[in-house]
């Protein structure tokens, strides 16, 4: 190999192998440092085994809460329904009461509890004319009917939806054409 060409491959080298070129070997490095390094990185994996422990315990504690608490607001709507109806049970009590306040009184309960239960998503399906739909429908009994047939005529009971989803499915009479 020439000089030149000896140079520059010498040159592509980093800089601490151009510098132990021809000498001796590199030194190793102290065990007390690598010792040291050692030693800090267990503490960090330590530590990192700590906070993640901490951060499951933390993230356990919410779910819990929000299990227990997650009707907390539902229940506070609820309420003022739980009030209405004891002073309706007490004006009941009262032998001069009309019955026509109470009917109102009740109504109002009635409308109160309602609004309450569709600020929580819960919507009742009262299909009158609509055509059966057996997912939000329990058919009762079939009668015959001068309109179209498969459509709701009667409804023996609400059904109820909690956000698009069905919790009770209505009772229904269903038409089938006259004969």
């Amino acid at each position: 190999m020439t000089e030149q060409s000896a140079n520059a491959a010498e040159a592509e080298l980093p800089p601490e192998t151009q510098q132990n070129q021809g000498t001796e070997p590199t030194e190793m490095p102290d065990t007390r440092v690598l010792a040291e390094k050692l030693a800090e990185r267990e503490q960090e994996i330590l530590r990192l085994h700590a906070e993640m422990d901490n951060l499951r315990k933390r993230v356990e504690r919410d779910m819990d809460n929000a299990r227990k608490f997650a009707l907390e607001r539902f229940v506070d709507g609820l309420l003022p329904v739980i009030d209405s109806l004891e002073m309706g049970m007490q004006a009941s009590e009262n032998p001069n009461t009309p019955l026509e306040k109470i009917r109102e009184g009740s109504q109002m309960t009635l409308n109160v509890f309602m609004q309450t239960l569709e600020k929580f998503g819960v919507t009742p399906v009262h299909p009158i004319g609509e055509r059966f739909n057996p997912e939000h429908h329990q058919a009762i009994s079939v009668q015959p009917h001068e309109g179209p047939a498969d459509h709701v005529v009667g409804v023996m009971q609400k059904g109820y939806l909690l956000k698009d989803r069905l919790v009770r499915p209505a009772l229904v009479v269903v038409s089938k054409p006259t004969e």
